[in-house]
């Protein structure tokens, strides 16, 4: 009797016991966060004028050289000018938000002697115009190769 008694007591307890909800399924898994929209696609035009452009080593704050870039609506008739020198063609290309440059050979400001070409991009941020360039020197051995940064203000 007291197994009786046992068995029923576990069917009631089994019977008073909430059934168990199915499990809910997974939440679906949240969306990819949008790309970030493109960058606005650089306007010559908003760059026309001249700019006092500094040059730096990469990775170091120690202004190298102070030059002025001067800049025209479109790809067409770009200088470059050092203190005391007479100007040189600076060739651009745009393309989206940047602006390519090549400027040489010419006699470099830094090495005396020595022959350089200067390559690199600039992007206009926060109204100022920055970017990275590379010289390739040429001497008597091999080339050598400068990594160098840039900023320029636009002057008044």
């Amino acid at each position: 009797m007291r197994r009786f008694t046992a068995l029923v007591a576990i069917a009631a307890l089994s019977a008073c016991q909430k059934a168990d909800k199915p499990a809910a399924e997974p939440a679906a898994a949240p969306a990819p966060a949008p790309a970030p929209a493109a960058p606005a696609p650089i306007n010559l035009a908003d760059l026309a004028g001249k700019w006092t452009v500094k040059t730096m080593p990469v990775g170091k704050d120690t202004v190298l050289v102070t030059y002025t870039i001067t800049a025209t609506a479109d790809t067409n008739g770009w200088t470059v000018t050092f203190p005391g020198r007479k100007p040189i063609a600076m060739k651009v290309s745009a393309s989206g938000d940047s602006i390519m440059s090549m400027v040489g050979p010419y006699e470099s400001v830094l090495r005396k002697g020595a022959t350089v070409t200067t390559s690199g991009s600039y992007h206009l941020v926060g109204g100022k115009l920055v970017g990275n360039m590379w010289a390739h020197y040429n001497s008597k051995g091999a080339d050598s190769l400068l990594a160098l940064r840039s900023e320029g203000e636009k002057t008044p």
